[in-house]
């Protein structure tokens, strides 16, 4: 399909690898979105089954432009190449297996973001979906509901990459390019350069991923290796994540996840550190746990929640507003008693 040479008002970059499966349901999505013109720009990081050829035949029926491009493969390769290639003033980074949960999500994120920005006098601004999970089963899952919940803060560790971020061009060259040093985290750095930068805005429109790392993996045993990833990035170690097989295998590749192994491997590595380095990792990991500790009021009032059957939207936070309070007030309060 031929299109007349506007320029669109957003970029939509979506890095794939493998993606077959998912890449038809990516186009469905977007092709019911309303009132927003954008470009789709698909980066492949070399897929090796149909997910290249499947994207082509759908580029015709595509009632948008499509450029599908081709990178070294890694996420954040992927995405820096995607934003060279796109031309829109405001960027969408979307994962393959994304959905809107209506067809004015995107409409929606925009008008927010230029609200937020136009309220500010600046562009350092970037917003966040509201987050569900797209699950096999329909039990009700304290882990999910967490997540959920959890997504809806701009906290350090609580936004991430199937949240989607959309923000404009000028703030994302501000910011810098996505991390490359590793074929995972580039989200997670992304997304505390913004914090650091500027401001995260929750945008009022969901955003559906699917939970199928997850479901392979088994919900426990991932969460449990997440944790570890982002405490030894967050001190400095990412070191001990190189090399490590499977520690973030492709989707496509996703299986039962076995924790055990993980932890002999980082045991041998902290052991072959001079003792004055180990002492520093188990302070700093003491000290990374501990700025953490907000979680856990967070997870008691979620799980209350949770059991009056409230979505992740609704519901009272009260230890979490507690811990929060308290956190900010304490250095203050500290510091008047020791005037005295």
């Amino acid at each position: 399909m031929a299109f007349p040479a506007i320029k669109p008002e957003l970029s939509i970059i979506v890095p794939v690898y493998n993606e077959a499966a998912v890449i038809d349901g990516l186009f469905h999505t977007l092709k019911a979105q309303d009132g927003v013109a954008f470009e789709l720009i698909i980066c492949d990081g070399g897929s090796n089954d149909a997910t290249v050829a499947r994207a082509w035949s759908l580029v015709e029926e595509a009632p948008f432009p499509v450029s599908v491009i081709h990178s070294e493969k890694g996420r954040g390769r992927q995405l820096n190449a995607g934003i060279a290639a796109s031309c829109g003033n405001t960027i969408l980074f979307l994962h393959a297996d994304s959905s809107f949960a209506a067809d004015d999500a995107l409409e929606k994120g925009l008008q927010y973001l230029e609200k937020a920005i136009a309220e500010r006098g600046n562009d350092r601004v970037a917003g966040h979906f509201t987050l569900r999970f797209l699950r096999n089963s329909t039990a009700p899952s304290f882990g999910y509901h967490y997540l959920e919940s959890k997504a809806r803060l701009s906290r350090r560790h609580c936004i991430h990459g199937d949240q989607c971020f959309l923000m404009r061009r000028s703030f994302c060259r501000q910011i810098g390019p996505f991390a490359e040093s590793l074929p995972f985290l580039e989200d997670t750095k992304f997304a505390e350069a913004v914090a650091e930068r500027g401001e995260w805005i929750l945008i009022p429109a969901t955003i559906h991923t699917s939970a199928r790392r997850f479901e392979n993996e088994g919900f426990s045993a991932r969460q449990t290796l997440n944790a570890m990833i982002l405490n030894l990035a967050a001190i400095g170690r990412e070191d001990f994540l190189l090399d490590i097989p499977l520690i973030y295998t492709t989707q496509g590749r996703t299986s039962n996840l076995q924790i055990l192994p993980f932890f002999h491997i980082f045991r041998r590595r902290i052991q072959a550190l001079p003792w004055w380095e180990r002492q520093k990792f188990w302070l700093d990991t003491g000290a990374y746990v501990r700025d953490n500790g907000w979680q856990l009021a967070l997870a008691v009032d979620v799980r209350h929640n949770f059991r009056k059957g409230l979505p992740p939207e609704r519901g009272n936070m009260y230890f979490s507003n507690f811990t929060t309070a308290f956190s900010t007030a304490f250095p203050t309060i500290c510091r008047a008693g020791w005037r005295q």
